[in-house]
């Protein structure tokens, strides 16, 4: 076994393999870019060493630094994790001969299944069934759109170099294809350099499962199950579990003998990913394989109870696989959420800032049980994976994720219970998150039943997605509270500096004759909802209209900041942080943020111009489709940004006229920064 390795990755994956390392007694190096000196993982290793400057390309993308680090701290194998340079086959290669083990498939491998359309050609000679699709390297418009209308509407548009939903597009018409073709190669190129593409048949209501294997070098391959991520958005998956609910042991065995031929049939070592598309009827098509770690391989330890990343170093080592295909058995259910600082109410889009408050469930060990006289072991009821700490900064450089959740139950039922315990006590304050929307998507009844494709999200929106309502009393008045409370506790900071007590500084409300009342402005979503409080003895009453509620008992923690108390006759408990104008409450009931702030805080301020069209995040301009001058109608695309690799299109608000763009193809723009002037028809 190795004594030393190069962790070549950031975030969640490093600390999570060197989390392993460090039980196996093995040392490890981390690499780091300018934006992530003081990042978790970088205290998770026993040394680290800097690349460069915090664009990827200047940092994490430079092999040849991150093999010269290898070479001088002594380390003997590089741990590539996900992305970055985990696909790159002149990496794997060039650490081969530079005598490094490198902890992933060979070079070979990487290259055969590095291009989708060579890899199907390979699948179609080993027997994996295949989507009905063009794969050739003819990339001529006329001819690939002759394809598609051969292949039958609606196709897929899919990067042959890409992944991560990046470079695709589904097409529903043939008067769609062309600009679909010009976008999806543009952001293809963007991406991985290469804008080839293939074209396939989409599968309607489509359920995406992949199968998780392992080779070693003696000619040994297994698969661990398989895993169903058929939730997605954009491509993206959102939530993974293991096993795929509704599969029977034929389908599974099926399955798993195609990952293993494709493995097979490419020489495989180590751990990789085959995934498949599969009809509601359960006929299945390879779709890809991944020559990596996957994100979602915590589902597969949970249900398994192997370390896959132990196995990696074990095999990458030159030893045999831990176990055999005749040894692997299923245990209970697991379910993985991705928890990103993106903003749901805004398409989405990635949001960055300082965690200025982090709190998580709290993870769980392993436990035993007694059933039936015999005793059990189960897995963790929690686990957490996060490369980030409470005051760190999501930055725009990188992927957003902040953590992943991932929970463990005796059958689906008790994995989804868990799962909406433990989103409830996620906290974060700073940039948005989609906690929010993972709770309402595990707690919907499509997927509560299992009724899974990859256009649950796009089906659920209603649900997902509601208005914004007025919130009801009963939050708001625990939001009173938490402000009083804070009032309270500054008052009393404040005597401790001044080394005295001042009864006139206290914030009880006394008065020598009468009560206290006094209004609170809260707004939800910039709407009005403003709560009357009036003191009492033992507490307040707190008012809305006819409504009223009575909080008494109140305990605060500022260290904690924690807020229990009683309303009327419930017992509550709450965390409570005040962020500048806004108040952020967490409950069991879930995440509530109002604007809060005296009533002449924002006199004097100007109306926004609604004409105005501004970034919506820090990213570059990479396309412009519209002239100044032009007449547009709404919705119109008038500019294309790219941002952490993806693309977002800048549509016209309404009816009107681009009197002026701000910024050239090619420009870096910081959030808010105008792009286009433009004049509303009226």
């Amino acid at each position: 076994m190795f004594s030393k390795i190069l962790i070549a990755n950031r975030g969640e994956i490093a600390c999570r393999v060197a989390a392993t390392a460090r039980r196996l007694g093995i040392r490890t190096v981390a690499v780091y870019s300018d934006a992530d000196a003081n990042a978790r993982h970088v205290a998770a290793c026993d040394e680290a060493w800097r690349l460069g400057p915090a664009a990827a390309r200047e940092s994490y993308l430079r092999g040849d630094l991150i093999l010269e680090i290898a070479r001088r701290t002594g380390a003997q194998a590089i741990h590539p994790g996900y992305g970055f340079l985990s696909e790159n086959e002149d990496f794997a290669r060039a650490a081969a001969q530079a005598g490094i083990a490198f902890i992933g498939p060979p070079a070979d491998a990487i290259a055969a299944m590095g291009s989708k359309s060579a890899a199907k050609a390979l699948m179609e000679r080993a027997g994996v069934p295949l989507v009905p699709g063009y794969h050739g390297e003819d990339q001529d418009p006329a001819l690939l759109a002759r394809e598609a209308a051969r292949i039958g509407y609606p196709v897929l548009i899919k990067a042959s170099a890409g992944g991560g939903g990046k470079g695709m597009r589904i097409v529903e018409r043939a008067d769609l294809f062309d600009a679909m073709l010009v976008s999806c190669k543009r952001e293809a190129k963007n991406a991985f350099g290469d804008d080839a593409v293939l074209v396939e048949r989409y599968v309607t209501r489509p359920r995406h499962v992949e199968i998780q294997v392992f080779a070693d070098s003696f000619g040994h391959c297994v698969h661990l199950f398989e895993r169903d991520c058929s939730v997605q958005r954009r491509h993206q998956k959102v939530l993974e579990e293991a096993p795929a609910p509704g599969m029977t042991d034929e389908r599974r065995s099926a399955m798993g003998d195609a990952a293993v031929a494709a493995a097979r049939a490419v020489g495989y070592v180590g751990a990789g990913t085959v995934e498949f598309i599969a009809e509601q009827s359960g006929r299945f098509y390879f779709m890809e394989m991944n020559t990596r770690l996957q994100v979602e391989h915590p589902v597969t330890e949970m249900i398994t109870g192997f370390d896959l990343v132990e196995w990696q170093l074990r095999v990458a080592a030159g030893q045999p696989l831990p176990a055999t295909q005749h040894a692997l058995r299923i245990r209970g259910h697991a379910i993985e959420a991705r928890v990103y600082a993106e903003n749901p109410d805004k398409g989405f889009l990635p949001s960055i800032g300082t965690l200025r408050h982090l709190r998580t469930p709290p993870a769980s060990a392993f436990t035993h049980r007694v059933e039936g006289g015999a005793e059990h072991e189960e897995p963790a009821a929690v686990r957490i994976d996060s490369g980030v700490r409470e005051g760190d900064a999501i930055t725009p450089y990188y992927d957003p994720m902040i953590a992943k959740l991932i929970v463990w139950g005796r059958d689906r039922d008790h994995a989804l219970a868990r799962m909406a315990q433990a989103l409830a006590g996620f906290e974060v304050v700073g940039p948005a998150t989609n906690v929010g929307f993972l709770s309402r998507l595990v707690g919907c009844e499509s997927f509560a039943r299992a009724d899974l494709d990859t256009g649950l999200i796009e089906r659920e929106k209603a649900v997902l997605m509601p208005a914004a309502t007025k919130p009801p009393l009963l939050p708001r008045a625990i939001a009173a509270a938490a402000v009083l409370a804070g009032e309270a506790d500054e008052a009393a900071a404040a005597d401790r500096a001044a080394g005295r007590h001042d009864p006139w500084n206290l914030r009880n409300g006394w008065r020598p004759s009468g009560r206290l009342r006094r209004t609170l402005p809260f707004d939800a979503a910039g709407e009005p909802c403003p709560v009357e409080v009036e003191y009492a003895a033992r507490g307040w009453t707190v008012r809305d209209g006819d409504d009223a509620l009575c909080i008494a008992d109140l305990r605060w923690s500022p260290a904690e900041r924690k807020l229990r108390g009683l309303a009327g006759e419930r017992a509550f408990e709450a965390s409570a942080v005040l962020d500048g104008e806004t108040l952020h409450l967490f409950t069991p009931d879930g995440h509530l943020t109002l604007g809060y702030a005296p009533p002449l805080a924002h006199v004097g301020e100007e109306e926004s111009d609604d004409a105005r069209l501004t970034a919506p995040m820090p990213g570059k301009v990479i396309a412009l489709m519209v002239q100044a001058g032009a007449k547009v109608a709404r919705g119109q695309p008038l500019l294309v940004m790219e941002a952490m690799k993806m693309e977002h299109t800048i549509s016209a608000p309404t009816d009107g006229e681009v009197a002026a763009i701000r910024h050239a193809v090619g420009d870096q723009v910081a959030e808010g920064a105008q792009l286009i002037e433009f004049v509303p028809h009226r």
